[in-house]
């Protein structure tokens, strides 16, 4: 039987495919994602009796998450401040209601209204993030909103029109350190995106300013792979397509059709985790060529995480959410740990957590 679970909200219901579960815990491995159409963070995990475990948190318009390589540390945007959520359980403990993550907000930076999409966690270094907003990567500076990195070469000025809609950062395996970003269009015209949103999205080689990829529609996610060398993994969302682009070629190849509009992408050993949303009201994100791809699969888009073999491009699992939350932005991995839970500012909780420091 299908896991089910059911948080606190009534008018949300949480389902998984009859294997899901046994596949988190075969991988030992939660998962995240976040809903600014809610404003919610929510972390799934698997309970002692094998359930999936939900643990959901309110942010105002969250939006873009990483995680660090050691799962030690979660970065999230919010609508005008990045938060830094520290796990306060120590390895191989947990804590006396048995989770063995708990994910608290410990440092904020505020930004201002930047559209923040998508992060990335360089080396020793601050974070890098798309200030969508401006048309450019960024990173924090003390005493300052942001600090500018790069731009898209065909951006004229540092000015808050959303000319390109630049969305998507993906970082160096080895550094972390900004690799390539997608954007919907080549713009340089106040929200002229919009009218670029069904073939005029490109990938681009932030180190080089070359444009790897185009002729794609409204492409998100753009994430690189250690075992897919040559090759940028991303979401064709106006499309409904998972795929890649070929570094050596420029092509971009169908991997996986995804019923809906494709937003966030993680990867669990050689499996995609794809945050897929529902049907949106925004006229935005109608008339593109996904609703004629569902239309032909006789599809209906539906709110969830696709688990995908990246080998077969089949969904061997799926989680689906119903209710009031209908539309993702950004999905997690968090390996090596099992049921993780995390404070928010609506409730007591984050009062009362203390943790001296004796050393």
């Amino acid at each position: 039987m299908p896991s089910m679970a059911i948080p606190s909200s009534n008018d949300l219901v949480i389902t998984s495919s009859p294997y899901a579960a046994s596949w988190m815990a075969d991988q030992r491995v939660s998962l995240g994602f976040s809903t600014y159409q809610a404003g919610k963070l929510f972390l799934i995990g698997l309970q002692p009796d094998g359930r999936l475990s939900i643990f959901e948190r309110t942010f105002s318009r969250c939006m873009g998450l990483a995680v660090s390589t050691d799962a030690r540390q979660l970065w999230m945007a919010t609508q005008y401040q990045l938060w830094r959520l520290d796990n306060y359980v120590p390895p191989g403990e947990t804590t006396p209601d048995g989770y063995d993550a708990l994910y608290v907000p410990t440092v904020g930076y505020t930004t201002g209204d930047l559209d923040t999409h998508d992060i990335v966690l360089p080396k020793d270094a601050p974070p890098v993030f798309a200030a969508t907003t401006f048309n450019c990567l960024a990173t924090l500076s003390e005493g300052h909103s942001f600090r500018p990195v790069w731009r898209p070469p065909f951006i004229s000025a540092m000015v808050p029109e959303n000319r390109c809609h630049l969305n998507g950062l993906a970082g160096e395996h080895e550094t972390g350190a900004p690799a390539y970003a997608t954007m919907v269009s080549k713009c340089d015209n106040k929200d002229g995106w919009r009218n670029q949103r069904d073939n005029g999205g490109l990938l681009m080689d932030v180190r080089s300013n070359e444009i790897v990829c185009e002729g794609l529609s409204m492409p998100h996610s753009p994430r690189m792979h250690a075992a897919f060398p040559g090759c940028v993994w991303l979401l064709n969302a106006g499309t409904g397509f998972f795929g890649y682009s070929d570094l050596s070629t420029g092509a971009f190849t169908e991997v996986a059709f995804v019923p809906g509009f494709a937003r966030g992408l993680a990867f669990v050993g050689r499996y995609a985790i794809v945050g897929v949303s529902a049907a949106r009201e925004n006229r935005t994100f109608q008339g593109l060529p996904l609703d004629e791809n569902l239309r032909s699969r006789d599809a209906e888009p539906r709110c969830s995480l696709q688990i995908i073999n990246m080998d077969t491009g089949a969904t061997e699992h799926w989680i689906r959410i119903e209710g009031v939350v209908h539309e993702l932005y950004d999905t997690i991995a968090l390996p090596g740990i099992v049921r993780p839970k995390l404070l928010g500012f609506k409730s007591e909780e984050i009062h009362r957590m203390l943790r001296i420091d004796n050393g």
